[in-house]
């Protein structure tokens, strides 16, 4: 396995290890993570609160 990680991996990784904690609700989700994805010149973290379905959502414009 490689250990080379795009800067867009790491920042994602970065989501993972420190905010998943839900804003609305404050439910905590130890086991959850960040979804990405990318439309041309975007790319968009999101994360689901499975307690509320509140999202919260980071993008980058590139």
């Amino acid at each position: 396995m490689s250990t080379y990680r795009s800067p867009f991996e790491r920042l994602r990784a970065k989501f993972d290890d420190s905010e998943l904690e839900c804003p609305q609700c404050g439910y905590f989700d130890s086991e959850g993570g960040w979804r990405v994805t990318t439309s041309g010149s975007r790319v968009q973290y999101q994360f689901v609160c499975p307690s509320c379905d509140a999202v919260e959502t980071r993008e980058l414009r590139l």
